[in-house]
């Protein structure tokens, strides 16, 4: 497992990002507490999605796929955490949710892509 801790800290860093800007573009601040509050629902869906998808894809799992990894990370940090976040009290509005699922899909599954064309073009050129 411990090859995939990349991949597990760049998740989370992403989603700390994602929290960051949106605390931001919101004039909030940009305290530890804040963030964290802002953060925690997403990273725990997060969790849950690599959880899942180690167990499910356990004899085949690679948390540098995009595809399935990238897209259950995607969705179980969303809806995981847009879960969380409604059971806690906090909003989720339909204009968050749209953003929250571009800019988690776009990270999440993003840098997974270009991380597969990086690896195909070094095993082509050899």
């Amino acid at each position: 497992m411990r090859k995939y801790a990349p991949a597990l800290v760049l998740d989370v860093i992403l989603v700390v990002v994602f929290a960051a800007v949106g605390r931001s573009s919101h004039d909030e601040a940009l305290d530890l507490v804040g963030l964290a509050g802002t953060a925690w629902p997403f990273l725990g869906g997060l969790t849950i999605g690599w959880f899942l998808t180690a167990w499910l894809y356990r004899d085949k799992f690679d948390a540098y796929a995009a595809v399935p990894t990238g897209l259950i990370l995607w969705a179980s940090a969303l809806v995981g955490g847009m879960l969380l976040r409604s059971l806690s009290g906090q909003g989720t509005a339909t204009a968050f949710i749209i953003v929250a699922t571009l800019f988690l899909g776009a990270v999440l599954i993003g840098w997974r892509v270009i991380a597969q064309a990086v690896i195909r073009r070094r095993v082509a050129t050899g």
